[in-house]
């Protein structure tokens, strides 16, 4: 599939940068962290309208068909105690799909979305086996969706949000180390702290060191956005397995 193939360029051409600066990295103090990873998710939108909500589900695999393009991948830089995280994720896609409401004949769905998360974290405990990141940042969020209800016993009708904003957020991080070459990590992050914006985050993954700076890594995600533009409700949500390699340098 053409999209999978520019997922996996871009995998080349960012690890193959990173691989480029060791000695660098290390004369001035900093570690650096490149990932790209493979999100599988389970994606679930709803735009409110005056007549009532229209909702849209979506499976990885039925998303895998209809995906026209994506990209994921993390950035992190440390230095002493101080982390700087950004994670990045795109989806374009467009796809039809049944509805239980017998008054219309189907829903078309089409979904363009970003997300960004930047965090600061600092270290506040550490010992050989453990560490705790509190961590504070943001989240932008940019969707152009369009969800359709195309005409069956009752008229069509529709929904969309083209809008884009940014969430403060607070998280936490525990990193454990389970054995010789694995790692685990916990992170979660809640923000937006209000009734009109409100999104969390959680991540579980786990980390085999192939080398000192290759590694495989494996887990679960769940991220959830609540917002509200000019009193239209968008809530999306995204859950389900990610697998990835990450270059230490």
């Amino acid at each position: 599939m053409t999209t999978l193939k520019q997922m996996t360029t871009a995998a080349c051409i960012a690890l193959a940068t990173g691989a480029a600066q060791p000695a660098s990295a290390q004369s001035t103090g900093w570690s650096y962290e490149g990932t790209l990873y493979l999100f599988m998710p389970r994606t679930d939108t709803t735009i409110g309208t005056a007549a009532g909500p229209i909702e849209s589900s979506l499976s990885f695999s039925d998303a895998l068909d209809n995906l026209d393009m994506a990209f994921m991948g993390g950035f992190a830089a440390t230095n002493g105690k101080w982390s700087f995280l950004l994670d990045y994720m795109y989806y374009d896609l467009g796809f039809n799909s049944a509805v239980a409401d017998p008054a219309y004949s189907g829903l078309d769905t089409s979904v363009k979305t970003q997300i960004m998360n930047g965090y600061v974290a600092y270290r506040v405990y550490e010992d050989p086996s453990a560490a705790i990141d509190l961590a504070g940042g943001f989240r932008w969020f940019d969707t152009d969706t369009t969800l359709r209800l195309q005409p069956g016993t009752s008229p069509g009708r529709s929904a969309s949000s083209d809008d884009s904003w940014v969430d403060p957020v607070i998280g936490l991080r525990a990193r454990v180390r389970l054995a010789d070459r694995w790692t685990g990590t916990g992170f979660f992050d809640y923000g937006g702290f209000s009734d009109d914006s409100e999104t969390w985050q959680a991540l579980v993954t786990v980390d085999y060191a192939l080398t000192d700076n290759w590694l495989l890594r494996g887990g679960y995600r769940y991220i959830s956005v609540d917002h509200t533009t000019d009193g239209s409700r968008f809530q999306f949500s995204q859950s389900g397995p990610i697998l990835g390699a990450a270059y230490r340098f």
